[in-house]
């Protein structure tokens, strides 16, 4: 078996760039964990024929959780190839609507990244196991907080662990504080990881993921406390306001994404 990482550039909007990581597991066939934004078929088709493989040797894509970066390429799989989507089932109903998605969490050029919407074939819960062939095998393990579903992928000695830590130096997504807390600290009593493989950066060793999921509730406790700080009983939209004034990250007042961080840390904030 052998893990390989699939750096996929693209544009949020002309002037924001961002990336995302995702992977294919190559054994007998290859399954994917994570499908990019729409229209990377082509940068994974690619990378699949410089390591000898073709589309139709992917047999599985195991999505982490169903926002636009992760769900793009999702459908193409589907109708042309035999792969089999896998996902919780918190996130169905976006992955299998997108104007659901965009309905309830609308961002700039939603449907450029998203795609079309896609059938999720297989659904997976907290300690399901999935055996791919004799001797591989994925579990399931549940990692809530950045979305209501998502989900990890453990394969012997490697976690996948898609957007399920908090970031330090990029803008802290997540929709559920308990949760996001939870999670960290299930990512880290999880034995016998070796390789742990974001969706937001190149791997990390046991010691370097220690160090990532301390920054990320050293991150978390800092936006509490300015949260706590400035809740003065306003909306969300004043109190992301007022967070952002203290914080003095300006650019993010008017991002959407962080202002449902920003909401589900308020006590007195109406959503």
């Amino acid at each position: 078996m052998k893990i390989h990482q699939l750096k996929i550039d693209f544009n949020v909007t002309e002037n924001i760039k961002r990336f995302v990581y995702a992977y294919i597991i190559e054994a007998g066939h290859c399954y994917l964990v994570d499908s990019g934004v729409f229209g990377c078929e082509k940068q994974i088709i690619g990378y699949l024929e410089s390591i000898g493989r073709k589309p139709s040797d992917i047999k599985g894509l195991f999505l982490t959780h169903s926002h636009p970066d992760h769900i793009g390429t999702a459908a193409w799989w589907q109708e042309n190839t035999d792969c089999k989507i896998y996902a919780s089932e918190s996130e169905k109903c976006w992955i299998e609507d997108i104007d659901l998605q965009f309905t309830e969490r609308p961002i700039p050029n939603f449907y450029r990244l998203a795609g079309r919407s896609s059938r999720v074939d297989v659904i997976l819960k907290n300690g399901d196991t999935v055996e791919l062939e004799p001797a591989l095998q994925v579990k399931t393990i549940g990692t809530a907080g950045h979305s209501a579903g998502h989900l990890s992928y453990l394969l012997n000695d490697a976690l996948f662990i898609g957007d399920a830590v908090p970031v330090k130096g990029d803008i802290p997504i997540f929709i559920d504080e308990a949760a996001t807390r939870n999670t960290l600290k299930t990512i880290e009593q999880i034995p016998n990881v070796k390789t742990y493989y974001p969706a937001w950066d190149k791997t990390y060793d046991y010691e370097m993921m220690k160090t990532k999921l301390l920054e990320a509730e050293e991150l978390t406790d800092h936006l509490k406390a300015a949260v706590i700080r400035c809740d003065k009983g306003d909306d969300t939209a004043g109190l992301v306001k007022s967070v952002c004034d203290y914080l003095k990250m300006p650019m993010l007042k008017q991002n959407p994404l962080f202002a449902m961080t920003i909401a589900c840390l308020g006590e007195g904030a109406k959503v």
